[in-house]
């Protein structure tokens, strides 16, 4: 066992977990960093920026490091979202990215023996109910201009346009297999407004020749904790504004076996939405969308899965990462730019108000330089287990360092 990480706090609700020459930050927002066991570890990931290569970390519950190994070499998609590491339903393995944008690997290694397994595919993030594993390819989103605004079609792993050949994809490791689970075609043909998307698409041909066409894709897989459901996205919402294509963001949900699945919410022609992810009770999700009294703006905002009850929770509008807290469902916490790089936002859903905002600036004070890169940082909020500390991503200098917060108690 290594020595603790060191720890600084500029106030008393935040420490700061720093390691050493690494450039660190947890898997994403909608991804739970702290064990499923209740052991208190945290699954993160540190790059050498000197050397391009990275590891995975476990921090224990006292914040020593417990373990780390090598990951491989870091990629663009490394600065928002490490390797996508995550947590074995028993916390005692952890799976991970690997391979490239173009030829993806998911690796799961045993923490107690070393053992890896792996298979060809792509995952952001495990389900917390164990495998199989769901996914679109990360490799179709960056190609369409994900991260550098640069359009890219010979980079993806699948032509935008053999919409039968991508979609989601089923994993499995012991077996190694996969397939194609639901393909784009198929979500297509089913989609509500099927016959407006293949106008558009047909707008599209007419201009960029017959072989081209809307840039389609599923991607952005996101379980709620019990692992019983999930929602993926369906559309384009990252392709470059110089095709000329209509913004499309349309966000389905699934039950487990991907048998029951419903269109809960659309963001296309024009209507604004970003960041939905699944709240405690399973059933509803929380992110930002219209305001129901006036469409054209953006507000802080829930759904349940099937598509009801779609409600206004607060005027705050930053297009962050909100979840609620698995220990009291009033609190909402969420991130925001700010001039000098970023803030975590307490909100409470029966107020709507802000209750108490950590101001996280990046160091100089620099604005954000464009794509993916190490001087750029999400904060990506997320509660633990229990609900009583917040984990976040900072950028207080020239590696990135985890932070935790304390919430407020309302």
């Amino acid at each position: 066992m290594s020595s603790p990480v060191s720890t600084s706090s500029t106030v008393p609700e935040i420490t700061r977990l720093p390691i050493p020459d690494r450039w660190s930050l947890h898997g994403y927002y909608s991804l739970c960093p702290y064990a499923p066991d209740g052991s208190d570890r945290i699954l993160l990931s540190g790059a050498d920026v000197e050397t391009g290569e990275g590891e995975i970390i476990v921090l224990g519950p006292d914040r020593r490091i417990e373990h780390r190994f090598a990951a491989g070499p870091i990629g663009e998609s490394y600065w928002h979202t490490g390797y996508w590491q995550t947590w074995s339903p028993d916390a005692r393995a952890v799976y991970f990215q690997g391979g490239s944008l173009g030829q993806p690997l998911i690796r799961r290694r045993e923490l107690a023996t070393g053992r890896e397994t792996s298979v060809a595919g792509d995952m952001e993030g495990a389900p917390p109910s164990g495998e199989p594993i769901y996914s679109g390819l990360l490799g179709m989103l960056y190609a369409a201009g994900y991260g550098d605004g640069v359009y890219k079609p010979e980079r993806a792993p699948v032509p935008f346009q053999a919409r039968d050949r991508h979609g989601i994809f089923e994993y499995t490791l012991d077996p190694a297999a996969s397939r194609l689970r639901l393909s784009v075609a198929e979500i297509l043909e089913r989609n509500p407004q099927r016959d407006r998307l293949l106008a558009a698409d047909r707008e599209v041909k007419a201009r960029l020749g017959p072989a081209d066409g809307l840039t389609l894709m599923a991607y952005c897989v996101r379980w709620n904790r019990a692992g019983t459901r999930c929602i993926f996205f369906f559309g384009n919402h990252c392709v470059v504004r110089s095709r000329g294509e209509p913004r499309l963001t349309m966000i389905y949900s699934a039950d487990r076996e991907f048998r029951d699945i419903k269109l809960a919410l659309d963001f296309s022609f024009g209507r604004r939405g970003v960041h939905w992810s699944w709240q405690p009770d399973g059933e509803h999700l929380i992110g930002y969308g219209p305001d129901p009294a006036d469409p054209t703006r953006e507000c802080l905002a829930e759904v349940r899965y099937d598509g009801t009850g779609y409600r206004k929770l607060s005027d705050h509008a930053s297009s962050g990462h909100p979840s609620v807290s698995p220990l009291d469902r009033d609190l909402i916490v969420t991130d925001e730019g700010t001039p000098t790089g970023g803030a975590v936002v307490f909100i409470s859903r029966r107020t709507g108000q802000v209750i108490r905002r950590h101001g996280l600036p990046r160091f100089l004070g620099e604005r954000e330089a464009p794509g993916r890169n190490p001087l750029r940082i999400c904060h990506h909020p997320v509660f633990n287990v229990r609900g009583d500390r917040v984990l976040c991503n900072t950028l207080p200098g020239k590696n990135a360092v985890l932070a935790e917060i304390i919430p407020p108690s309302l």
